[in-house]
């Protein structure tokens, strides 16, 4: 028998890729285990929290091309390994503004961090050397939170 042959994927199996619904195992060192279950989609679709991983990822990189069934080493803090229980055709469909969404999401938070950050700065100055009137802060508090 042909050793090399037989590590070779079954190509007849469906193969973790982009649009694909993947259901994993990662496999820690004190025998821990835990189920993930993600749609696997392009990096500008990603959006972790409603269950679409990015090709682009440490993990998804680790198991693209690989069959269900198959156990592949991934060393990330106390994971040794990804075990693949399923891979199946997508779910659902990532909404098309997900990049969009995360954008906003990023410059909401970057005004909160400046907000934040006026604040302690008219803080401190006005501790140490008098009274500070920040101008312009008004409207931060006019923002959606």
């Amino acid at each position: 028998m042909d050793v090399r042959r037989a590590q070779e994927p079954d190509q007849s199996q469906p193969t973790v890729q982009a649009g694909t619904h993947v259901v994993i195992e990662l496999c820690g060192t004190a025998s821990q285990r835990e189920r993930l279950e993600f749609d696997l989609v392009p990096d500008e679709l990603a959006d972790a929290s409603k269950g679409f991983l990015g090709v682009g990822t440490p993990l998804a990189k680790a198991i693209c091309g690989q069959p269900a069934g198959r156990t592949i080493p991934y060393r990330r803090a106390d994971i040794v390994s990804v075990r693949i229980l399923s891979v199946a055709p997508a779910h659902a469909a990532p909404e098309a503004d997900a990049a969009q969404q995360q954008d906003a999401a990023l410059r909401k938070a970057v005004e909160e961090a400046q907000r934040t950050d006026a604040i302690v700065f008219a803080s401190s100055f006005s501790g140490k050397w008098g009274d500070y009137d920040p101008q312009g802060m008004e409207h931060w508090d006019k923002t959606d939170k």
